[in-house]
């Protein structure tokens, strides 16, 4: 694997289940040893200056390991006497988090007592204890529910924009279209090509089109010579393969001068779920790539 996480963006890591996401985390964390390539983490190699690593890193593990007879507040004083702050500031940095990632009315309930959302608040805290550079998130919005995904991203947007360097991995790609500024798609334990990225790029994805009229809107597409074994209905919107954004713009103008009163016209799928279904498809697949990994800085 080859890539870059930049500073002051969220890159996310996105590829199927075995593609080597979580490996990769592992390596970077400093808990895992790569077997060939070189890893650069904020300028420090992770196999020679794991402490320097560590220091630079906060890290969310898709599941929570903590100490469960320790309320929040005591777990998260613990993780910063471990990074060495004194008493006193450690409480106020337990504090802290516990107001930013809202777990207030849990301050002293034990970590076994959690939710499995709850314990997805904690674990970031956690990693943020230190206030480190890079965040390294894995699944970080698992078991959140639809408020609590909504605050992690302003939160997590928020660790971005005051330049710390964001990579997370999630199956929800949905989740990562609003959160990412970049993508890095992985399968077999290696990078996807440029040229493979390109091509699924342009594939067709589905637009859900719904109309006032369903039957009109169904006479118009059939009207423009759109195929209607390509089609799919649900509910009340039509989806109708596309091969571009300038297909859809000059089929919705099509739709509009024939007089089809359209109340939603937009993309079923989002860029990233796009891409990952179209390289699913591809049959032609990268397998030379070699395990090395950047994030951030200038080392290579």
């Amino acid at each position: 694997m080859t890539f870059e996480a930049r500073p002051g963006r969220v890159t996310a890591l996105i590829g199927p289940n075995g593609a080597g996401k979580t490996t990769l985390l592992l390596m970077l964390a400093t808990l895992l040893a790569p077997d060939a390539g070189t890893i650069s983490v904020a300028g420090h190699d992770p196999v020679r200056s794991p402490a320097d690593v560590r220091r630079a890193i906060g890290w969310m593990p898709d599941v929570l390991g903590s100490w469960n007879t320790l309320s929040v507040r005591r777990a998260l004083e613990t993780t910063a006497r471990l990074y060495g702050m004194s008493t006193r500031r450690a409480a106020d940095r337990a504090r802290e988090l516990i107001g930013l990632v809202s777990l207030e009315t849990l301050a002293e309930t034990p970590t076994r007592a959690l939710s499995r959302g709850q314990k997805q608040r904690l674990s970031l805290a956690r990693a943020l204890v230190h206030d480190p550079a890079v965040l390294l998130l894995d699944e970080p919005a698992s078991g959140l529910d639809p408020a609590a995904r909504v605050a992690l991203r302003e939160l997590v947007r928020g660790l971005a924009r005051d330049g710390r360097t964001v990579l997370v991995s999630s199956h929800v790609l949905s989740e990562l279209e609003e959160l990412a500024d970049d993508a890095v798609y992985v399968e077999a334990g290696a990078t996807v090509s440029a040229e493979r990225l390109a091509r699924a790029a342009t594939a067709a994805r589905p637009w859900r089109i719904r109309a006032l009229d369903r039957a009109l809107l169904s006479n118009a597409l059939n009207e423009f010579g759109i195929d209607p074994t390509t089609t799919s209905v649900i509910g009340d919107a039509v989806l109708v393969p596309l091969s571009s954004d300038e297909d859809a713009a000059s089929l919705l103008s099509d739709l509009v001068r024939r007089d089809v009163r359209i109340t939603t016209f937009a993309p079923a799928v989002g860029d990233f779920e796009r891409t990952f279904q179209s390289l699913g498809d591809a049959t032609d697949v990268t397998t030379t790539a070699t395990t090395d990994a950047t994030t951030p800085g200038d080392e290579r």
